[in-house]
């Protein structure tokens, strides 16, 4: 006697978390390889811009301040000073930029399954962060060559202060490109805002040469304590650094978490489940 079938739900069991993973990366690379092609295109020297640009910013600056013999505080190799500085700024300054009213124009692309508002905010980002990472290394790797400047002397303390500002520019990238699905101010108010805090955020300066009063005031300002510690890795004891590394990680956390809980909201709002 033949036996009934047994009724299904037709759900599918969820995805492993490794699996999720997977899925995440390969969508993540995707949307980062489309941006460079629409952004960079196929022609002249196509996505060499990726890093280029960035990089003849800051060498620009840095043959300026050469040129000029800029006063930045301390008798310090001016090179390096600003080869550090300009890059950094170009690093946190760049990816909120990339990330506001980055859904909109890409709207489409979130109705397929496996896309999300996420995505497009990690892709753009990564992408903002490999160039200025590689425009970096090449800066430094092109001034020591010359004899312009020298290696770091604590390469590890470099990398720690690279990787937390790049950290918090990710998550001031998420939360500002959130907020700017529901206000268009944002966009209005963060370029002109950038541009205010790129003094006191640390690029053109030593916090130990600021004077008492305002030491204090600057250091509320998240990127310095980055700034610092990347200019102790690099200058070591020519320099007496000041920051404090749990400050800027609290304040990554916290951009992170309110960055993460928008994105989730406006997740429901573009895309009808």
């Amino acid at each position: 006697m033949a036996t009934a079938p047994i009724a299904t739900t037709g759900h599918m069991p969820p995805p492993s978390l490794s699996r999720s993973l997977a899925i995440q990366s390969r969508v993540v690379f995707a949307l980062l390889m489309r941006e460079v092609l629409t952004r960079y295109g196929r022609h002249n020297i196509g996505f060499l811009w990726l890093f280029f640009e960035p990089m003849s910013f800051t060498a620009g600056v840095t043959l300026l301040w050469n040129a000029t013999m800029a006063i930045h505080g301390m008798d310090l190799p001016i090179t390096a000073f600003a080869v550090t500085g300009y890059s950094t700024v170009l690093l946190w300054r760049n990816m909120p930029s990339r990330c506001i009213d980055s859904v909109k124009t890409n709207l489409p692309l979130l109705y397929h399954r496996n896309v999300r508002v996420i995505d497009i905010f990690l892709s753009r980002c990564l992408l903002e962060a490999a160039g200025a990472t590689l425009s970096y290394v090449l800066l430094i790797a092109f001034f020591s060559f010359i004899g312009l400047m020298k290696l770091p002397e604590d390469v590890l303390k470099v990398i720690e202060a690279w990787l937390l500002l790049g950290w918090f520019g990710l998550a001031l990238a998420i939360l500002l490109g959130a907020l700017s699905e529901q206000s268009e101010l944002v966009d209005r108010v963060w370029h002109p805002l950038a541009y205010i805090i790129f003094p006191i955020s640390g690029a053109g300066f030593l916090v130990d040469s600021l004077p008492k009063s305002f030491q204090a005031v600057v250091m509320w300002v998240p990127m310095v304590h980055g700034m610092e510690l990347m200019r102790e890795g690099y200058f070591g004891s020519l320099i007496h650094a000041h920051y404090n590394i749990s400050y800027l990680v609290v304040t990554n956390l916290v951009l992170t978490l309110l960055g993460l809980a928008q994105t989730r909201k406006i997740s429901r709002m573009v895309v009808p489940e």
